[in-house]
C-alpha cells in the first residue's frame, strides 16, 4: 500500500514537473532562455524536446501507456545531459541526475492503478 502512494505522489510529481518544463520550452522565462542558448541548439529542437516533455507526462497518467512514458522521460533527461556535457555545464549535469533516477524508479514501482 505504501509503495503504492509513493508511485502516485511520485506520477504526480513527474506529471507538474513534465508539464511546466515541456511548456517552458514554448514560453522560456530568460533563464530558461540563457540556458538553452547555451546549449547551442535550435528552436526547433527546443520545441521538439518541449512536445516530447509534456507527452512524457502524458503518458504515464495511464496504466497501459506508463512504462513508454517513463522511457521517454529517461531518455530526454539522458539527451539533456548529453547536451550539458557538450556544452560543459557540469552544474546542469549534475542536477539532472536525480531526474534521472525517478522514472526509473516509477517502472519499478508500476502504476499504483495498474494490474
Amino acid at each position: 500500500m505504501i509503495l503504492k502512494v509513493i508511485s502516485a505522489a511520485l506520477i504526480l510529481f513527474t506529471t507538474f514537473m513534465g508539464v511546466k518544463h515541456g511548456w517552458s520550452a514554448f514560453n522560456p522565462t530568460p533563464e530558461n532562455r540563457v540556458m538553452m542558448e547555451g546549449l547551442n541548439i535550435s528552436k526547433t529542437l527546443i520545441h521538439i524536446i518541449g512536445i516530447l516533455t509534456l507527452l512524457g507526462a502524458l503518458l504515464i497518467l495511464f496504466p497501459p501507456t506508463f512504462f513508454w512514458g517513463n522511457v521517454l522521460n529517461a531518455g530526454l533527461i539522458v539527451l539533456m545531459m548529453s547536451l550539458f556535457i557538450r556544452s560543459d555545464n557540469f552544474k546542469g549535469l549534475l542536477i539532472e541526475i536525480p531526474f534521472l533516477v525517478i522514472p526509473l524508479l516509477l517502472i519499478w514501482l508500476k502504476h499504483p492503478f495498474g494490474k
